[in-house]
């Protein structure tokens, strides 16, 4: 297993660059130039944290794994994909991490969230755990839903980010039920997590700043929606929709990737994604004896990956993140623009009510411990290796 990751890494670091070509680049809602802008695409690229597999970390439960090479790409996924929600929560999607230069704290805050230790808000650790609650067990392959739903409850302890977790289910987004989420914070709730200091921010304001009671009246969203586009393969109706996807500046992109090899997709070039990929085994990092976290092997510093998006395996998982009300609003829009491309084919429905026909309260209440939600396990996880769409 060693020596293949090797091979792989060694491939991987002569991976080529970016293709000459007038086709527009699209990185998370940010559109690029490969001819007059290859230094600011490498750079986007570069920001976005990097999770891979690692070994000799804390054994997770204290007696389980130290290394989560051969199981744990899903779950690093999950991880960059939410790791760009909080880039986006607190310090905004125009941050960028330059190698040698001095981050703000909130880097290393965000960093700090997805260490491998048990009490990191979103560790390697706190997935596996949450995921037994999922039927999943320790060291066994997550799927996107798996890995959605468990990252919607470890949420719930980080009152620093404040986040509304939304897992949009039966292909459809229905507004209402966003909205009732996100308005759902009271005046002043969240005040707690905010670290002790002189210059306390609340949602990324000063507390003086006047603003504080209108925007606790929405937290900032993270929309998580679990799609099949197809039964083994992709359904190419749906591959221009996905695509626009990436352009929208609410996008947190996607987790997927192929059978039982999972990939976080940032963007896409003429036909091909652009992914980084979590198939590297690099050593746990912990703090030095300054305190400092080393933070260079979260960041990918080579040409990201690609793929033809024809290869994606139809299991997928879409994220967006909205900071503000007006951010969702103007994401609806969009989506419903988007049902008016030629040729594309809506991944999902935006519908403002629940739709009667999904009025079962089983359905309608889903919880991640429900038996509802392990059939509908089967319709988004990558693991059921014949594919068989089951009928509920």
């Amino acid at each position: 297993l060693f020596l293949a990751t090797l091979t792989y890494d060694t491939l991987r670091f002569e991976y080529e660059d970016f293709p000459e070509t007038k086709e527009p680049v699209w990185i998370l809602g940010r559109k690029y130039s490969v001819f007059t802008e290859k230094e600011e695409i490498l750079l986007d690229v570069t920001s976005r944290l990097w999770f891979t597999y690692r070994r000799n970390f804390p054994a997770i439960g204290g007696t389980g794994p130290t290394s989560d090479t051969g199981w744990g790409c899903m779950l690093r996924c999950g991880q960059m994909i939410f790791a760009q929600a909080l880039v986006c929560r607190h310090l905004g999607r125009d941050w960028r991490w330059i190698k040698g230069k001095r981050q703000m704290d909130n880097y290393f805050n965000v960093l700090n969230a997805f260490i491998d230790k048990k009490d990191s808000y979103y560790s390697i650790h706190q997935i596996a755990q949450m995921g037994v609650g999922e039927g999943k067990s320790i060291g066994q392959w997550y799927g996107p839903n798996t890995v959605a739903q468990v990252l919607k409850k470890l949420a719930i302890f980080d009152t620093w980010s404040s986040l509304a977790v939304h897992i949009a289910m039966d292909n459809t987004v229905v507004m209402e039920e966003i909205r009732r989420l996100c308005q759902s914070n009271l005046p002043y709730a969240g005040a707690a997590a905010c670290p002790v200091e002189s210059d306390v921010l609340y949602n990324g304001y000063p507390e003086d700043s006047g603003v504080r009671d209108r925007l606790s009246l929405w937290k900032p969203l993270v929309l998580l929606i679990p799609l099949r586009l197809g039964l083994t393969e992709i359904n190419e109706a749906y591959i221009e929709t996905l695509k626009h996807c990436f352009m929208m500046p609410q996008s947190l992109g996607v987790i997927g990737g192929k059978p039982n090899s999972a990939h976080y997709f940032i963007g896409y070039v003429g036909e091909e994604l652009i992914y980084l990929d979590p198939h590297t085994t690099q050593a746990a990092v912990e703090p030095n004896d300054s305190g400092c976290l080393p933070d260079e092997s979260f960041h990918c510093q080579h040409p990201p990956c690609r793929m033809s998006i024809a290869e994606l395996d139809p299991s997928i998982a879409v994220g967006f993140f909205c900071n503000s009300e007006e951010d969702f609003n103007d994401w609806c829009q969009q989506i419903k623009k988007l049902s008016l491309v030629k040729g594309a084919l809506p991944m999902f429905e935006l519908v403002e009510r629940q739709p009667s026909h999904l009025s079962n309260p089983d359905i309608l209440n889903l919880t991640p411990d429900s038996s509802d939600a392990d059939r509908l396990e089967r319709f988004f996880d990558s693991e059921d290796e014949d594919f068989e769409i089951l009928s509920l």
